[in-house]
């Protein structure tokens, strides 16, 4: 076996009510990972489409320590390469380090011929994050290993709760030309919530899952409400509102930050009407932000982080 390659997708976080609890995964864009066989430990070859922004060093990338992790989890003395290709913006909100270290642990895994569990993977992954990137919530992790509309219940170790998706329903992002740092993103929310805006977010958040799994869209629109985060980080990008109410008008369920920004998601209940709002919300991006926005139209992705490139055979 020479190599294998995994693609990890984007995801869309918090989703307004479900603020580091609900994800869900797009078809694309997404990154790859492709490991190889190495003497020992991990390296990385080479990254693409970071910019030189990344670290080369394999302690510090989140691709790096995941793959790391499941080396010891299986006990694997051998050792792995990994090239990266980065799919996804930087900074973007829509799951960057997730995604790298997601594909990462599959890349592995098919290396090896592993049959991993999903939980496995997860914590694997989230172990790249979370030393990584600095942090790590499940929210992207999650929905980057499991695919579909998941909600986490505990991200460590994984109890993730796998939703159902209403037919039609469709999701449009629009990564306006910014970026905003995680870290800086939930400095703004400070320790404390309001008891009424917690009292208010529980009841979106039961609303929300009920509403998925009875297909009810009216609900869904009703329950797409942030009362946490969302207000506390608005600010950081021009025209918020703005670019919320031309979604909704044209025919959007709901709008929010995806994550914490700066790309914004809104959810409609088929493809036509996506593409109505992606129309909207580009055009609103472009009048109060500027810059040229790059806009995703995606069902909600069935499927998480997997093999698009199997291990060839040596000769």
């Amino acid at each position: 076996m020479d190599s294998v390659t995994a693609f990890a997708p984007a995801t869309v976080s918090n989703v307004a009510c479900g603020f580091d609890v609900l994800g869900f995964a797009l078809s694309a864009p997404g990154d790859e990972v492709t490991a190889r066989f190495a003497d020992d430990g991990v390296r990385i070859d080479d990254i693409t489409g970071d910019q030189g922004r990344l670290p080369r060093d394999a302690a510090r990338n989140t691709a790096g320590i995941a793959a790391r992790s499941l080396l010891s989890v299986l006990g694997e003395r051998r050792g792995v390469a990994l090239t990266i290709r980065k799919g996804l913006p930087l900074s973007s909100g829509l799951g960057g380090s997730a995604a790298s270290a997601a594909a990462a642990v599959v890349a592995v895994a098919g290396l090896l011929g592993a049959h991993m569990p999903l939980e496995t993977l997860m914590a694997c992954a989230f172990d790249g994050e979370r030393i990584g990137a600095g942090s790590a919530h499940g929210d992207n992790i999650a929905p980057a290993v499991y695919g579909g509309f998941v909600l986490v219940r505990v991200p460590n170790p994984p109890d993730v709760i796998r939703l159902p998706v209403p037919s039609g329903l469709t999701a449009v992002v629009v990564h306006p030309d910014l970026e905003i740092e995680t870290a800086k993103a939930r400095a703004l929310l400070g320790t404390t919530v309001p008891l009424s805006d917690a009292i208010r977010q529980w009841a979106n958040l039961g609303a929300l899952v009920d509403a998925l799994h009875r297909s009810d869209f009216a609900q869904l629109s009703r329950s797409l409400e942030d009362t946490i985060a969302e207000p506390r980080r608005a600010s950081l990008i021009p025209g918020f509102a703005a670019i919320k109410q031309a979604a909704v008008d044209a025919g959007a369920l709901g709008c929010s930050l995806s994550g914490s920004g700066p790309s914004l998601f809104a959810l409609c209940r088929d493809a036509a009407s996506a593409q109505a709002v992606a129309s909207a919300m580009t055009a609103a991006v472009i009048q109060h932000i500027g810059g040229e926005p790059q806009t995703y139209v995606s069902p909600i992705a069935p499927h998480g982080a997997r093999v698009v490139s199997p291990a060839s055979c040596a000769s």
